[in-house]
């Protein structure tokens, strides 16, 4: 288990290269400013030295500081070149503020400079992954759709990018940072006493290793948290998406009661990971405390003994102060990244997802539609064992109208469905004149089609964009001229602002039939040779009803139409209609055909038309 880990973290510090790569030239500039940033904070404290010499020895250059060790070298060729102190000693002083004035000034431009380029960088990450987490999206059948929760898909695009986010460039820019300024400071802390150095060293280790029997129970503590916080969005979103029966239904106490439940189950898991977490501070410090204990006795004899001066141990104190704050973050790494490898590995795993539904490496293009649809045998299961569609055969010529007709689940929704390629078929084949759909690439074949559908699906746009939808480039004259035909121009001029007036989510602003003639409109303006009809009128009132099926009317002119009907009062002219029942074929004919032959299409024209009596 621990090598699957190990190989598990190891695939995804790969992946999370691959969006890192391309923000290279921000992060190297990020880590030079953070190395310069490292180095004068080091040095501020090592100018400390001068400034004790300055304020406490008096007496000339031979009565200061006269350790024979490297730092005492530099300084001597550095500050000491410029800041006399046999002279007046507050002269000197301001010159050694003046000193750690600069010091501070340029180390916090670098400060800035690193934070800004590191958050471009760091937005730049989290811009590509949910680009590129989006446009998955985009290319996956509408199985995975279906097997999947909403809010699980919202919570990849935004809390776990973020917390991605988080861990590839603020945590691990932490991480570089606090290596930068541990090794600045341990630099300077060998140059002044490489035995204080050591002494130091005694203490790090253990601080090193606290984190490290945490880690595992982390990680599995912060994925459970990472799951619920998604099953929480899920939640939110099918609550709002189904607010209308949640209220209906009286059902609010029983949704509090879920809602509760997750938020309870949620905080649970979320304080276990931090209270796991929760001790880097108070640990880290107390073995902090323990070093500079370690410290001050060792310090205190080197100083008595004369190997190093007071103000060199002064100074040496200040930067063992500076160096445990990078060890503890150093330490702590591998715990606060849980939360960004865990909302990465899930980020990862929906992008590994494949989509079923592609074309093929020789996936031919085809531009019209001009003989016949033909389904050849076509069966269809949607999970194995679950037969939808069992060994249909039927031909759509060109121009003809087509209806599918049957109880709910037989079928009708799936035939349309394979011909659009959302699915793919189990067995048999679909071909458009002569060529198997398998074999077109999907953006030509989807492209001779318009769908029309009961529940019309609007934006939360204006409605010229949502008219223009299948064909962005329209003119406004052309999107005026399809509202015209599907009996919407006289409502939309009423609307507050007229064809720039904003729908609302999902068309909410609208009445059902107004929906229904703005999605006419969009399929006029779409002009494919292939039109699909998913009972368009079903839902409408009577006077709804007759604009729209004059505005079909238009629309069917000319095109090949599949119908799918529940009430048969609107297939009655079809060319042809098919009876389908437990995916199978069990009529088909016309309408005056099937009514004489007294079958499945018979019963159901009786059951609708009030010639079967109910029984109550």
């Amino acid at each position: 288990p621990e090598a699957a880990r190990l190989g598990s973290g190891m695939r995804v510090c790969r992946r999370m290269v691959e969006f890192v790569r391309p923000h290279s030239g921000s992060i190297l500039l990020a880590t030079l400013a953070a190395v310069s940033y490292a180095a004068l904070d080091a040095a501020t404290y090592v100018l400390l030295i001068p400034f004790v010499d300055a304020l406490f020895v008096s007496g000339g250059v031979a009565a200061r500081s006269s350790g024979d060790n490297a730092a005492q070298a530099i300084l001597d060729a550095t500050v000491y070149s410029w800041v006399d102190l046999t002279g007046d000693p507050l002269i000197a002083i301001e010159r050694i503020i003046v000193l750690i004035l600069c010091a501070f000034l340029f180390k916090n431009v670098f400060a800035f400079t690193r934070g800004y380029v590191l958050a471009r960088a760091e937005q730049g990450v989290s811009r590509d992954l949910r680009d590129a987490v989006y446009d998955h999206l985009l290319d996956l059948d509408l199985g995975f759709f279906a097997r999947t929760r909403t809010g699980q898909i919202v919570s990849r695009l935004t809390t776990e990018i973020e917390q991605f986010r988080t861990l590839v460039t603020r945590e691990v820019g932490r991480l570089f940072s606090s290596i930068f300024e541990f090794l600045a400071a341990l630099a300077f802390m060998l140059l002044i006493s490489w035995k204080l150095t050591l002494a130091a060293f005694l203490v790090i280790p253990m601080a090193m290793g606290v984190w490290g029997p945490l880690v595992h129970i982390l990680r599995r503590r912060d994925r459970r948290a990472v799951d619920l916080g998604a099953e929480l969005n899920a939640h939110i979103v099918e609550t709002v998406s189904g607010v209308r029966l949640v209220k209906s239904s009286s059902a609010e106490e029983v949704e509090r009661g879920r809602f509760h439940r997750l938020t309870a189950d949620y905080y649970r898991h979320f304080m276990k990971a931090e209270s796991a977490r929760s001790l880097a501070a108070p640990m880290t410090e107390v073995l902090a405390a323990l070093g500079t204990a370690v410290i001050l006795w060792y310090g205190a004899r080197l100083v008595v003994t004369g190997e190093v001066t007071g103000a060199q141990f002064v100074g040496f104190l200040g930067l063992s102060l500076k160096l445990y704050a990078p060890v503890k973050n150093v330490a702590k790494f591998p715990a606060v990244a849980q939360p960004g490898l865990v909302a990465a590995e899930r980020v990862f795993e929906f992008l590994d997802t494949n989509a079923k539904i592609t074309d093929s490496p020789d996936a031919r293009v085809i531009k019209g539609f001009d003989r016949e649809i033909v389904y050849d045998r076509v069966s269809f299961s949607y999970h194995q064992g679950t037969s939808v569609l069992r060994d249909l055969s039927f031909r759509v010529p060109r121009g003809t109208v087509l209806a599918l007709v049957g109880p709910s689940g037989a079928g009708k929704s799936t035939v349309v469905d394979l011909l659009s390629r959302f699915f793919e078929v189990s067995s048999g084949s679909i071909s458009i004149d002569g060529v198997d759909v398998r074999d077109v690439r999907v953006s030509d074949l989807r492209s001779l089609m318009a769908v029309v559908a009961q529940e019309a699906v609007l934006f939360h746009d204006t409605v010229a964009r949502n008219i223009a939808y299948g064909r962005p480039g329209a003119t406004a004259d052309e999107v005026m001229a399809a509202s015209h035909a599907a009996n919407a121009h006289e409502f939309i001029v009423g609307l507050p602002d007229g064809y720039d007036t904003v729908v609302g989510e999902r068309g909410m602003e609208l009445s059902g039939g107004e929906r229904q003639r703005i999605a006419i409109a969009r399929a006029i303006l779409r002009d494919a040779p292939i039109l699909i009809f998913d009972e368009a009128t079903s839902a409408l009132d009577t006077e709804s009803e007759r604009l729209i099926q004059d505005a079909l009317a238009r629309l069917v002119e000319g095109r090949t139409v599949l119908v799918i009907a529940h009430r048969l009062s609107t297939v009655q002219r079809a060319d042809q209609i098919l009876v389908l029942e437990n995916g199978s074929l069990v009529e088909y004919g016309d309408h005056e055909t099937l009514l004489a032959q007294s079958g499945r299409y018979r019963a159901l024209y009786d059951l609708q038309f009030g010639l079967t009596p109910l029984v109550w």
